[in-house]
């Protein structure tokens, strides 16, 4: 099996009528499974149009309804995504995968306020989304570079999920699902979130993280994946390299009070069992020696 999707999974797309939303869904619905799992799009100004064949409904309620669809992906502008958000999660939709970059905190602390209690998962915002390769991929991640396997791919970088995946495909390597969690400092499914499902499933034999300097979030995973984790964990940080008062590209990727150096990171994960690198060119090659 798969963790969060699979080719069972029915996905609609909120913002699906802007160029964004039209160019990723097309190619998601051209990848694998995606003519059978993409079945709606929302739009509450266009409601009874279509998007190459994929229905438009005015709201996700009526979208769910209409078409059985139990998992959403937001193209919506950052004005407007911590709402769309709030609607897929009163919903009750049991997954949403925000793309969007760029949203504003405040209005994220009030979406995640709202989560509480709910059933639905979060992935994002501000991530490239999830693949169960040769099944379904929703977001924005080339669907060519991944193959079906059983390493376990979790990352807060996009561009480094893409780098990981190259590296594990060139050691022959396939990957069971691969996530692209954000960089985001309020988001939805952490690490932790995510080796807890690995763990869990019987057709992933090892897990490649990838963190980022910033909080403390991969600190929390290796200290769970310490005393529970049953399968081998390898691991990196972006941003080994970045002084302290520094970040990267992602709003969440900044190092407060001498906390959250990649340093600090890389030790906490090494005496927590997770073998790691300091060089992000050796990634795969560092999982396959914990197989």
């Amino acid at each position: 099996m798969s963790i969060l999707i699979n080719r069972n999974s029915r996905v609609m797309t909120q913002g699906i009528t802007g160029k964004t939303g039209q160019f990723h869904t097309r190619m998601c619905r051209d990848y694998a499974n995606g003519k059978e799992c993409f079945v709606a799009g929302v739009n509450p100004r266009k409601p009874g149009e279509d998007f190459e064949g994929i229905p438009v409904y005015a709201s996700v309620k009526e979208a769910k309804q209409q078409t059985g669809a139990n998992v959403s992906v937001i193209y919506v502008p950052p004005p407007f995504a911590a709402a769309a958000i709030d609607e897929a999660v009163e919903a009750e939709l049991d997954l949403v995968i925000c793309i969007t970059e760029g949203i504003p905190v405040r209005d994220m602390l009030r979406t995640r306020y709202k989560m509480q209690g709910k059933k639905t998962r979060l992935i994002g915002p501000n991530c490239p989304g999830i693949i169960t390769p040769d099944e379904l991929k929703i977001g924005i991640m080339p669907g060519y570079i991944h193959k079906k396997g059983r390493i376990g791919v979790v990352s807060r970088s996009g561009t480094l999920t893409y780098e990981a995946v190259a590296q594990l495909m060139a050691l022959g390597l396939g990957q069971s699902t691969c996530i692209g969690i954000g960089g985001d400092p309020v988001n939805g499914l952490k690490h932790l979130d995510v080796l807890q499902l690995f763990n869990d499933d019987d057709e992933t034999d090892a897990v490649l993280m990838v963190g980022e300097i910033g909080g403390t979030d991969e600190e929390d995973c290796a200290r769970w994946v310490k005393e529970n984790m049953r399968k081998p964990v390898a691991g990196f940080i972006a941003g080994v390299t970045a002084p302290p008062g520094k970040r990267m590209g992602h709003a969440g990727a900044i190092i407060s009070g001498g906390k959250g150096t990649a340093q600090e990171k890389l030790e906490v994960m090494e005496s927590c069992g997770i073998k790691v690198t300091r060089n992000p060119a050796e990634m795969g090659k560092l999982l396959k020696s914990v197989l």
